[in-house]
């Protein structure tokens, strides 16, 4: 009787520069990863010394650190895990946790379900794919306002315990890496708390707001694109400012329809797929998504708010 043979080790990626998963040019976002929960540890360390004025800066930097970090850093490393050595995903993956305040594998899995349904309408079932589609609180399928959706969106957000839950179906290791992810962020504010609770109750509302702005810019990423063609799924922005400093999001169209390709290869799919894009009539915008209001073309995307619902009878 033949001897089973040994099972294959899994290969371990090609690394780039000797470190790097995909791209020796992935070193800009890991150290921005770094960055980030360094200044937000020296802005804490600094606080005492601060005066109100600057501690309000700071808050406010903060804030739009997590909505720039969501649609950025944090979003590539997503699609893209930085390193090839994947201890060091994982510590990357506990930075921006701890950073961001939002388990990294939870954000995972929830852009993931978001790529699932490319912000699809709402389908015989009463539901979209998408958690966050544009479509899944809008009505007479339009979707839902701006403001609505922006400053709404943020409470609809399952429960860190349900998406662990949902992750576990298939991925019992990730749901484990989302729940020490999630112990870690109560943990360590936990200690933040204690040590300075005035520093925790500015951050808070800031906090929120960052989100806000991810969602302020996810609106005008799918207002106005067609969930129905692969191609047509996300709505793009070339304003050359804004994609320097999100790592090329602006390419929204260009990653829905290919979402594993590299944020270094945006410009290059552009190009690929120009042709394909006119003729399927994908949706550009001028400015920046976060200034998509200023858009002529975004305010004119029908939305609607779904009807309220009557109040039960009884007393």
């Amino acid at each position: 009787m033949t001897a089973a043979a040994p099972t294959a080790r899994r290969a371990r990626p090609k690394a780039h520069a000797g470190l790097f998963r995909y791209s020796a040019w992935d070193a800009i976002p890991a150290g921005l990863v770094f960055l980030h929960i360094g200044l937000l540890l020296a802005f804490f360390l600094a606080w005492p010394q601060l005066s109100w004025p600057a501690r309000l800066a700071g808050a406010g930097a903060y804030s739009l650190a997590i909505g720039w970090s969501l649609d950025s850093v944090s979003h590539n490393f997503i699609h893209n895990p930085f390193f090839a050595w994947e201890p060091l995903n994982r510590l990357t993956s506990l930075l921006l946790t701890l950073a961001l305040g939002t388990p990294q594998t939870m954000y995972a899995y929830v852009h993931m379900r978001h790529h699932a349904g490319n912000s699809d309408r709402i389908g015989e079932d009463g539901t979209t794919v998408d958690p966050i589609s544009l479509y899944q609180y809008g009505a007479d399928g339009k979707v839902e306002p701006p403001v609505s959706y922006i400053f709404r969106q943020f409470w609809r957000d399952d429960g860190p315990f349900t998406v662990a839950r949902k992750i576990r179906a298939k991925r019992p290791k990730e749901a484990r890496q989302a729940l020490q992810e999630f112990w870690a962020i109560v943990g360590v504010y936990g200690v933040v708390l204690v040590l300075n609770w005035r520093f925790v109750l500015l951050l808070a509302p800031l906090y929120y707001l960052g989100h806000c702005l991810s969602f302020l810019i996810a609106w005008y990423e799918h207002a106005g694109a067609d969930p129905d063609q692969p191609i047509a799924t996300g709505v793009s922005t070339y304003e050359p400012v804004y994609n320097w400093a999100f790592l090329n999001n602006g390419y929204h169209a260009e990653h829905h329809h290919r979402p594993k390709v590299h944020w270094t290869r945006m410009r290059a799919l552009r190009e690929e797929t120009h042709e394909a894009q006119a003729a399927a009539g994908v949706r550009t915008l001028r400015y920046a998504h976060f200034l998509g209001f200023l858009d002529r073309k975004a305010s004119a995307v029908p939305t609607a708010r779904p009807p309220r619902q009557p109040a039960a009878a009884g007393g």
